[in-house]
């Protein structure tokens, strides 16, 4: 584990001088990173992730347990349409939805109620980016609210069509109760689905800010200043790494097993069933699926995004040493003049595609002859690319590197479970069906 830097405060010597011209518009900038870091503490207090005192804990758990265990099962036992239904389907979807809500809220709650929002965020523990990059910062904040509501959209509209399919086509005696099911069934639906997804999307913010620090970490490099100065900005945010692993490995591997469990439970209910399944009875199947994907995928994502950005700081610091060391060699007369060296980048960058231009290790440098001045400053800039080296750094849980080698092993260790339920089941269906068959 990163050891804690000495200093949590920012750096003043990684911060930009800033002019009277331009104090007005960071104060604005500034405003509008406080504005919106205060609606994500409104939406949160919403919902009830915020449990800072008893009262708001006890309110919060009360009105899960009213609208996402009570009041969904009493719909299932006293609808009208009851005993069209496939209870047993029924009630493992509400257990499903409410145990991700439950691992959901009890998880970011206790971050959120010993360490607040910011802190949480790490806005408040080292805000040298925040104030750098405030409208990176924004942009990320706001997108947390974009995707949370595009994908709460789509799984609310498919879950509106089954229920709505279901009141249609099921025989009714009258219309007001299937009417205020309908509309209670929505409501508690969205109540966990949102409680669910934003915990995945509160843990995708988190590491979509530390992307914007190991992304603009390059930029330091740009700067002729000590190279203890890299060092100590490096460890700051391996340290920030390393709490981050911490405080969100258990939600990402309750998450996930849930989810895991949740999906074989419901792949196995409707292959072993003998009766008829279609959209009317089972789809709530299908709509719990996706939304367990969107929720694993968003946390999957983020942990897999911030050890690859880590990762490539490797290659960063290797490229701005061997940069700097041939700036150093043409000053001293022994390489190609400055001119020559440019044509040979801009015809090197030619070759690059864009996608390899769009990621954050293909950034122009620009190098100082300060490193010229003796062999020392070479030596200092070679431990410091081995120190990178061999400190990537990355989302760990309990040790293991969440990066993309390790999401497509889970995901073939995953599919070959799947194949293996589904020959089990299959095949004691077909054989179940040929003894009836047989006389």
């Amino acid at each position: 584990m990163a050891t804690p830097p000495s200093k949590p405060e920012t750096n003043p010597s990684l911060q930009a001088p800033l002019t009277d011209s331009n104090n007005r518009t960071d104060d604005h900038l500034q405003l509008q990173l406080q504005l919106a870091l205060n609606k994500l503490e409104s939406f949160l207090n919403l919902f009830g992730f915020c449990q800072h005192t008893p009262l708001t804990t006890t309110l919060s758990w009360i009105s899960f347990l009213i609208l996402g265990i009570i009041t969904p099962v009493i719909l299932i036992v006293y609808s009208d349409y009851s005993k069209y239904q496939i209870k047993r389907f029924e009630l493992e979807v509400i257990i499903s939805q409410a145990v991700v809500a439950a691992v959901s809220l009890l998880c970011v709650s206790h971050n959120l109620r010993k360490y607040g929002v910011r802190k949480l965020l790490f806005v408040d523990c080292y805000d040298g980016y925040a104030v750098l990059y405030p409208q990176l910062y924004v942009q990320k904040i706001y997108g947390f609210f974009q995707g949370l509501g595009v994908w709460l959209l789509v799984c609310f509209l498919l879950k509106t069509a089954r229920e709505v399919a279901r009141v249609v086509y099921l025989p009714h005696d009258s219309w007001w109760l299937p009417a205020v099911t309908l509309l209670a069934s929505l409501v508690t639906w969205s109540y966990s689905a949102i409680v669910f997804l934003s915990g995945a999307a509160l843990f995708n913010l988190v590491g979509n800010l530390q992307v914007i620090r190991i992304e603009n970490y390059s930029k330091i490099l740009e700067r002729d200043l000590d190279v203890s100065v890299y060092i100590e900005e490096h460890t700051r945010l391996a340290y920030c790494l390393s709490k981050i692993s911490h405080r969100f490995r258990a939600f990402l591997l309750l998450e996930f097993l849930v989810v895991t469990a949740c999906q074989f439970s419901a792949l196995l209910q409707t292959t072993e069933n003998q009766g008829i399944i279609n959209f009317i009875n089972t789809g709530d199947f299908a709509v719990l699926s996706i939304l367990q994907l969107v929720g694993i995928t968003l946390c999957l994502s983020a942990a897999a995004k911030i050890s690859h950005r880590a990762q490539g700081l490797g290659s960063v610091a290797c490229r701005w040493h061997a940069l700097a060391t041939c700036d150093s060699n043409d000053a001293s007369g022994i390489s190609i003049d400055s001119k020559n060296m440019e044509a040979a980048t801009s015809s090197m960058s030619l070759d690059i595609s864009e996608s390899e231009l769009e990621s954050s290790d293909f950034v122009p440098f620009a190098i100082h002859n300060r490193f010229a001045s003796s062999t020392s400053s070479y030596h200092k800039r070679q431990s410091f690319v081995a120190y990178v080296q061999s400190n990537t750094g990355g989302f760990t849980v309990f040790g293991w590197i969440i990066d993309r080698m390790l999401i497509n092993t889970i995901f073939f260790i995953e599919l070959s479970l799947i194949f293996f339920v589904l020959g089990k089941t299959i095949t004691i269906t077909l054989r179940f069906w040929y003894k009836q068959d047989v006389p």
